[in-house]
């Protein structure tokens, strides 16, 4: 398989030690930050995202990005992964890189229609602005 890896790049040492050596523009490849139409293209056709977190993210914007695109997510289980991703139906996930690894095979099990609509039924602008508004209005004390 060929792994695209976008983004920027936050700790170019871990970067230039880690990753750096084992690109070869065939099938381990940097391709950059991506804007939203390369990004949309990258994640629209790649058989699944995967998201090695080394931390508690309290999201994720590119894990639901990708499901918007209808692709599968391997992440490790941490931080806000577990309401992100529905595990066995939206993605994996996963503890270590060996997990993450064996699941691969899996991904072609999942729907990706349904990962679009899981994104679309939880993160769409409509549904974020609406939770925001009921957020505000119980701090405030408004029904």
């Amino acid at each position: 398989m060929k792994l695209i890896i976008s983004g920027i790049i936050q700790d170019k040492k871990y970067f230039k030690e880690k990753a750096e050596p084992f690109l070869n523009n065939d099938d381990i490849i940097y391709v950059g930050n991506s804007g939203p139409k390369r990004r949309n293209e990258l994640l629209g056709g790649a058989y699944a995202l995967l998201h090695p977190i080394n931390f508690d993210e309290p999201f994720g914007m590119s894990v639901a990005e990708s499901m918007f695109c209808g692709t599968p997510v391997i992440a490790f289980h941490r931080g806000f992964m577990s309401e992100l991703i529905v595990d066995g139906k939206t993605g994996f996930l996963v503890n270590s890189v060996e997990e993450a690894v064996e699941r691969l095979s899996e991904i072609k099990k999942l729907d990706r229609s349904y990962c679009r609509e899981w994104a679309n039924s939880n993160f769409s602008q409509k549904k974020m602005v609406d939770d925001y508004l009921n957020v505000y209005k119980k701090i405030l004390g408004i029904r």
